[in-house]
């Protein structure tokens, strides 16, 4: 479905079809690139905050559904041990090709809408500015060429229509991949839950019935590894060795499971928590599942993720649980980065050798010129930044509110101790100003300050459901400027703000809850609810187009007669310059929208 979207392939350096396709002039940068890509591993090479590389081999591949000559790249983000080792590159859709397309300047075609994002997301999208990975509304995705078009379908449907079209023309056909692998599930440590398994002295081995558990781990005075690296369990003597009815001799298995054992269904054990017959009951289940959000950083969900979808699903085939999906919708959030340092040749500096002058930075013990870079947290780059200094150097709302101020959730992005005092001063600011009983009053709101803070509990709220905590602490910034600006408030409005900065920064938001007599805690209260009324605008500053083209703006009551409108527009000085003296043909108004005046 996102061929249209495809503007770039690219092949694993180890790919057999490197060396047959790459061009002569081509032939020794992608040769030297191959080399340095043999000296990484597969995890460096897919390390999602590594920096993109790549080169082209100066070969291209046309794109069977318009005909389109497209560039062949070789890059290590690409495994051979992955699919085929080779891919049609999709940048609007996929943020590993995004960030590709953007370091080597490739062409990114936006394929699908995201109708149900915000205006902002859904027009950057749009613009092939930021990459959207969730559904939408196909768009550019039809040809001529082809004959196939998709356009105004969603996903699902696209896919469908796409590979039927291709099975017809003998292109393709579908298929499913799976990359199996084996899992390990055995510890050789003491915390763990014992294996329910027992090695008789006959060779057989044996699953305990499930009368006899649970099997709890035994008291151990010696934690040390048993003989020949067993785990510590070897030490267990009572709780090791048992006989059975027939006075056969056999010995419990030292090894323990890994956590996964209880990560993999803990979410179903919350839904019945105190429950102590059962995990948890079928009524519970079929109440709370599925999971109606998860979400977790990229590299977090690979595991955890598959693996809880693997137990969930044994359960569902087993009757035990209710859905074939633990969870509805999965999130992903970005990385949270650090500034680092390299060579010229790439190596990395740790930051305790590193000095700045002039905005530059250099070795301080070779006085090499280093290049600043973004990189993950690392005890060897020494850039880790401990949670534990910035609450004792700036407090722990500060911590919270900067993290999620840093952009959007999903985004990677740099720590800057710079952004942190930001927010620092925005809590000190908002702390002054509505936690000072001379700042308020007991009087009637005023109008404005009505209005932006009803604005504001829509904005926030609506922000908090769709996990875009930086504008909603935008907006709380620019009611606390209002307030600030305008001098004093009534004590309503302060109380209400601080229950909407409670889920933010629940320290300072109870501070000022107390302080204006209210008890026992903010965290008992509800999110505070907005009136409409107080968000319709009275105003509004329609664009005025001449033939369609704008021209000028003109702010005017929303209650105002079309008549009086026409009649403004045309006393409007810049209304003269474009009739040219002439009378218009007709002058259309859209109330609050546009004014078009055809001349």
């Amino acid at each position: 479905d996102t061929l249209f979207g495809a503007t770039y392939m690219v092949l694993a350096p180890e790919h057999e079809l490197v060396d047959k396709i790459t061009t002569v002039d081509n032939k020794g940068n992608v040769a030297a690139y191959k080399q340095k890509a043999a000296l990484k591993s597969d995890l460096d090479r897919t390390d999602l905050a590594k920096e993109k590389t790549g080169e082209f081999t100066g070969a291209y591949a046309i794109n069977p559904v318009n005909g389109e000559k497209i560039p062949i790249w070789v890059a290590d983000y690409v495994l051979m041990g992955y699919g085929t080792g080779a891919i049609m590159a999709v940048p609007s859709n996929d943020m590993r090709d995004f960030e590709f397309a953007t370091e080597f300047n490739l062409p990114i075609k936006p394929i699908l809408e995201p109708d149900q994002a915000d205006e902002k997301t859904r027009t950057r999208v749009v613009k092939g500015e930021e990459c959207w990975e969730e559904d939408g509304v196909f768009i550019n995705s039809s040809s001529s060429f082809s004959g196939l078009d998709i356009n105004g379908l969603r996903k699902q449907e696209g896919i469908s229509k796409t590979i039927a079209w291709l099975e017809e023309k003998g292109l393709g056909k579908e298929m499913v991949n799976y990359k199996m692998r084996d899992w390990l599930f055995s510890r050789q440590r003491y915390w763990g839950e014992p294996l329910p398994v027992i090695h008789w002295e006959d060779g057989e081995i044996e699953v305990m019935d499930e009368e006899a558990l649970p099997l709890e781990l035994p008291q151990l005075d010696n934690y040390t590894p048993g003989d020949n690296g067993e785990s510590p369990l070897a030490n267990a003597g009572d709780w090791l060795h048992v006989t059975d009815a027939r006075g056969r001799k056999g010995r419990r298995e030292t090894n323990t499971m890994p956590q996964w054992a209880g990560s993999c269904w803990y979410y179903l054990r919350f839904t019945d928590a105190r429950n102590d017959k059962e995990p948890f009951s079928q009524e519970a289940e079929r109440y709370w599942m599925p999971v109606d959000q998860y979400i977790g950083g990229a590299e977090h969900a690979v595991l955890h993720l598959l693996y809880s979808r693997f137990w969930h699903k044994v359960l569902f085939d087993l009757g035990i649980v209710s859905t074939d999906e633990p969870f509805s919708r999965l999130f992903n959030q970005g990385m949270i980065l650090a500034f680092a340092y390299e060579s010229a040749t790439g190596a990395k500096v740790s930051t305790d050798l590193v000095r700045e002058k002039y905005g530059k930075f250099y070795h301080s013990q070779t006085g090499e010129e280093l290049k600043q870079i973004v990189a993950k947290m690392s005890k060897s780059l020494k850039n880790v930044i401990n949670p534990d200094d910035v609450v004792k150097n700036y407090g722990a709302d500060s911590l919270r509110l900067y993290e999620m101020f840093m952009g959007p959730l999903e985004a990677t992005k740099p720590w800057t101790e710079q952004g942190v005092k930001g927010v620092f001063g925005f809590l000190v600011r908002a702390y002054r100003f509505f936690a000072d009983l001379n700042n308020i009053h007991q009087d009637e709101e005023d109008p404005e300050i009505t209005k932006s803070l009803h604005k504001t509990i829509k904005k926030v709220q609506q922000d908090i459901e769709g996990l875009r905590f930086n504008t909603a602490i935008s907006q709380m910034m620019i009611f606390t400027n209002n307030c600030i600006k305008k001098g004093r408030v009534n004590q309503q409005t302060a109380k209400t703000f601080a229950r909407v900065l409670s889920p933010f920064a629940p320290h300072l938001a109870e501070e000022i809850w107390s302080i204006h007599g209210e008890a026992p805690t903010i965290a008992d209260q509800p999110f505070p609810e907005y009136n409409e009324e107080y968000l319709k605008e009275d105003v509004f500053e329609y664009p005025v187009s001449f033939n369609g083209k704008l021209r000028f703006k003109l702010e005017l009551p929303l209650s105002m007669p079309d008549e009086e409108v026409r009649q403004e527009v045309l006393n409007h000085e810049a209304a003269a310059k474009w009739l040219n003296g002439g009378e218009p043909k007709k002058i259309i108004v859209v109330k609050g929208r546009i004014i078009n005046v055809v001349i």
